[in-house]
């Protein structure tokens, strides 16, 4: 009986160790900054806890900014008509392809600058839509700072 207990436990224990990372850690695409071991389009993690802000990659760290010292945290979208989709598909269906060219994509995108001493530097990343507001209030949080809607943020690689 004390073996099933115990290893219960270790089930139960394992699952909320990961369930308790999961929850602090978003998908995000490096779309451009000060960062130089890394090129634009690369899928990073952006990890959140307290006192710092992770960027992780193939699970090594790309940098650690202290969140006393960010400085600005700013938001913005790039909305467009979805316009090649539209042409491929209105050469199989007319009517598919006009609609199409009616729809728009959004992205959306998260700015982040800090000065930790000498050392300062920004990033922009692209977000998911269903994660974005939650990085905007996990940054804002750690940070203190509230974030600034850049309508023209598009940071081009």
């Amino acid at each position: 009986m004390k073996n099933i207990v115990a290893l219960v436990l270790c089930i139960v224990f394992s699952v909320s160790t990961f369930a308790a990372e999961l929850q602090n850690s978003y998908k995000v695409t490096y779309d451009g900054g000060s960062l130089s071991n890394i090129k634009g389009g690369a899928g990073i993690k952006l990890y959140v806890d307290s006192t710092t802000v992770k960027f992780v990659k193939d699970n090594a760290e790309i940098a650690a900014i202290p969140a006393s010292s960010i400085t600005e945290v700013s938001y913005g979208q790039d909305v467009h008509r979805r316009v090649g989709t539209a042409v491929a598909v209105g050469v199989f269906t007319l009517g598919l392809g006009a609609l199409t060219a009616l729809s728009k994509s959004k992205k959306h995108y998260i700015g982040l600058t800090w000065a930790n001493g000498d050392q300062k530097g920004g990033l922009a990343v692209q977000c998911d839509k269903n994660d974005y507001r939650g990085i905007l209030a996990a940054l804002e949080g750690v940070s203190g700072k509230k974030a600034v809607n850049s309508e023209s943020m598009t940071v081009k690689n």
